[in-house]
């Protein structure tokens, strides 16, 4: 196979005297969604603050990140959007006085800095992905519901041209009807090429998404295989999917 466009080897997250993270390994290829999902404060999000190189000053990070094959030991967060990697946080942080266009043309921004002359190709990608975005287009973000609001941040972030997308929590406080929207566009985003990892606690949409997916517990990776295959897992059923899933 391929040289995966994410790779993460013996990931060690510490915050002063506690560990967080426990050697926790993962593996993306192109046009692939692999998920990570687990309870709260199993790790997930700080596995993902950790690969982008968004940890607080008090954490400390030991492991190997690779993106498309380079250790990204020591490079900071704006080279490593710069290389190809993008984070959509689960607050989402748009500018909410800024209409819908302005957010997305900021994702573009380091690829205007870089000279790149068709930085703004991708708006027309981005639009055909989340037609509400193009009619909204001139709104201010800040007016957006939920739903348009998770749209834009991906969509601004799909604006960098990154090969690896990270989705914190992208179903977060959405009704079920707009989640499984969302998880339509994610899985669309696959054709695009993209690498994806999906941290996410609603577990079965995740894993009826992913191709590949990752238990973690307690900074511990204690399954992991294809989706649907941990899909019917008797521990994951028990643990993540209830007896609802049982029944389906």
């Amino acid at each position: 196979m391929s040289t995966p466009v994410l790779e993460v080897k013996d990931l060690h997250v510490a915050y002063g005297k506690v560990e967080a993270l426990h050697g926790a390994s993962l593996v993306v290829h192109a046009g692939q969604i692999v998920t990570v999902i687990g309870p709260n404060g199993a790790g997930k999000s700080t596995m993902l603050n950790a690969i982008a190189g968004a940890m607080p000053m008090n954490g400390a990070v030991r492991g190997t990140v690779s993106l498309a094959g380079h250790d990204m030991a020591g490079v900071p967060i704006e080279a490593r959007v710069a290389r190809g990697m993008c984070l959509v946080p689960e607050k989402r942080e748009l500018f909410a006085s800024m209409s819908v266009e302005d957010n997305l043309q900021l994702g573009s921004y380091r690829r205007y800095k870089a000279g790149e002359k068709n930085y703004a190709d991708q708006m027309p990608v981005v639009f055909d992905l989340f037609p509400r975005l193009k009619e909204r287009r001139r709104q201010d973000a800040g007016t957006l519901s939920g739903g348009e609001r998770q749209m834009l941040a991906v969509g601004r972030a799909l604006m960098a041209k990154p090969s690896v997308l990270m989705l914190d929590e992208p179903s977060l406080g959405l009704a079920p009807l707009i989640v499984k929207e969302i998880f339509h566009i994610i899985v669309r985003l696959k054709e695009t090429g993209v690498g994806i990892l999906l941290v996410e606690q609603n577990a079965r949409a995740a894993l009826q998404a992913a191709d590949h997916a990752y238990v973690l517990e307690t900074g511990d990776v204690v399954l992991q295989g294809p989706a649907a295959q941990l899909a019917n897992d008797p521990k994951v059923i028990d643990t993540y999917l209830g007896l609802a899933r049982k029944a389906g």
